[in-house]
């Protein structure tokens, strides 16, 4: 297996910089007790020549459900579970993916490649690919993150309702920020960290579509989510819940950024600056690298009638901890992620907590069809 070399935030976010032998080992071993999925008879002929039943002939697949995920491990946990699989190439995606992969449900999974860039590049690629017809298709981001200890733990699956990105900031060094500012972090074109910015970018915060947010949540809150030892030994470091707790699917919003960063202050940053951009109506719980990205670009399909702006929900999974525990460093947290044990489960857990979405809608898509179906 391939491993990218990674900076640090998003990615504990993608926490997977260095895949070990062992971590492949724990993944595979996590794959191999979780949820039973459904199965489809034999492929067929037609299916195998890339034959399709839907409203569109030709080259303009139409599309139930899109999966994004943003490297290998992310996307492998949905092409194990619910093929078979018809692989479908589309210049300008990411050389490492550079296929989309579809299945006789209308499910379909992309893998962008990660960080902000590869993940706008390849969204922009697939919207304005003419091999498919995006215009009522549902888009399901999943992906791992690092977590708030005090919003969720390792193996917690969180449902966004906005995306905030963090990247977009003034930042002094820490050793040389004024007394009174409590990071080196504040808004841009602002006097003080406390005062929200002109949102002069018009990517630093997106407020998702809150109907699917919380019918995802309601499907899948019950879900039993994998675990493994030694997350279980990584939680039990910290002394309150939810950290300390076992992993749940919860509701909580996520912060984008391409520097991963670990400790406490600027974990309070990332609280702070989630409740400062979105007028205090979210959460932060989740840090990652490409969701406003990835929003942005389907934005700009949007704004052309190719997708629907109201169909895009997020999920992440927390593969560690953002900050340490009570006697733990933040550079020991940071260098030794790995060690947290939250990686597989994570994985997994994107399946499982994102499934009886993607189920839901393609086995009640006359329900789903024009818009998310009021219960």
């Amino acid at each position: 297996m391939k491993v990218n070399a990674l900076s640090k935030k998003g990615l504990p976010r993608r926490r997977y910089a260095a895949l070990t032998t062992r971590s492949a080992a724990a993944l595979a071993a996590t794959l191999a007790f979780g949820a039973c999925a459904p199965t489809f008879a034999q492929d067929s002929d037609d299916f195998r020549s890339g034959g399709h039943r839907g409203d569109h002939g030709g080259g303009d697949r139409d599309v139930k459900v899109m999966i994004i995920s943003m490297f290998g491990p992310e996307g492998q946990v949905w092409l194990d579970r619910l093929g078979p699989w018809k692989a479908i190439k589309v210049p300008g995606l990411s050389p490492d993916y550079p296929e989309v992969h579809c299945n006789r449900q209308d499910i379909c999974v992309l893998t962008t490649g990660m960080g902000h860039t590869n993940a706008a590049a390849s969204l922009m690629a697939l919207t304005f690919s003419d091999k498919f017809n995006l215009r009522r298709t549902y888009f399901m981001i999943a992906g791992i993150a690092g977590i708030d200890p005090n919003q969720g733990t390792v193996g917690s699956a969180a449902w966004a309702k906005y995306l905030v990105d963090f990247g977009i900031q003034w930042e002094l060094d820490a050793r040389e920020k004024p007394d009174s500012w409590p990071s080196g972090f504040t808004g841009i074109n602002t006097k003080s960290p406390t005062e929200k910015p002109p949102l002069d970018y018009r990517t630093e915060a997106f407020a998702l579509n809150a109907k699917l947010a919380d019918t995802a949540f309601a499907l899948s809150q019950n879900v039993v989510l994998a675990d493994s030892p030694e997350a279980q030994a990584a939680r039990a470091k910290f002394s309150y819940a939810p950290a300390n707790q076992v992993p749940k699917v919860i509701q909580c919003d996520t912060l984008a950024g391409d520097t991963w960063w670990s400790g406490k202050y600027i974990g309070e940053r990332a609280r702070d600056w989630t409740r400062l951009l979105t007028d205090n109506k979210g959460t932060y719980c989740t840090t990652q690298q490409e969701d406003n990205a990835t929003y942005e670009a389907l934005k700009r399909a949007a704004s052309t009638g190719r997708v629907d702006l109201n169909r895009v929900a997020a999920l992440r999974s927390g593969s560690d901890f953002d900050r340490p525990y009570e006697g733990q460093t933040a550079g020991d947290n940071l260098l030794n992620y790995q060690a947290q044990g939250g990686f597989a489960p994570a994985i997994e857990n994107l399946y499982r907590a994102g499934n009886p979405l993607v189920q839901d809608i393609v086995a009640h898509w006359s329900e789903w069809r024009y818009g998310v179906p009021t219960r």
